[in-house]
């Protein structure tokens, strides 16, 4: 059976410059906040992640399921992660009291206090690399483009769709 090819839509010059310059400085700005964490804080970004997001909910706790999902993480590296996290007494796993077959992310209170003290570090580096350089308008505009993105990807992957971010 012959799989029918749609024709190439190439990326015309400005498209490619628009999303190379994406790539590369998403890239080198995670690498940037990484750095900034763990020297100053011992955290890695992958890890602060998790914190946040668990942070997030009114008893720090959460499906893993659903905070693979939040992270856009798989659950196998998300498990790898939580080993370490769950060594390091930032975060402990329990089983799910709704759904014993379900397992539980909750955050320590060493967590919080990791978490309390990086956050600060976190905001400055997220202000200076990005924030800061965008205006209130271009800030608005990357929001509600990346919102579709996200929205998209969610849908085409079958995975809920995550609360609407606001201000």
């Amino acid at each position: 059976m012959a799989v029918e090819q749609k024709e190439v839509r190439w990326l015309s010059e400005s498209e490619m410059v628009a999303w190379r310059s994406y790539i590369v400085a998403t890239m080198r700005l995670r690498q940037r906040l990484h750095r900034e964490l763990s020297e100053r804080h011992d955290v890695t970004l992958a890890d602060y992640e998790v914190l946040v997001c668990l942070s997030l909910q009114p008893d720090r706790r959460m499906r893993m399921t659903e905070l693979a999902s939040m992270l856009g993480s798989t659950k196998s590296r998300l498990s790898h992660q939580m080993v370490r996290l769950e060594a390091d007494g930032l975060i402990r796993r329990t089983r799910d009291p709704a759904d014993k077959r379900g397992v539980v992310a909750e955050m320590t209170g060493s967590g919080a206090e990791l978490l309390e003290g990086a956050a600060p570090t976190h905001v400055e580096g997220v202000r200076e690399h990005l924030i800061d350089l965008l205006s209130p308008e271009e800030q608005r505009v990357l929001g509600q483009a990346f919102g579709r993105v996200l929205e998209h990807l969610s849908e085409i992957d079958g995975l809920p769709r995550l609360p609407p971010i606001t201000s």
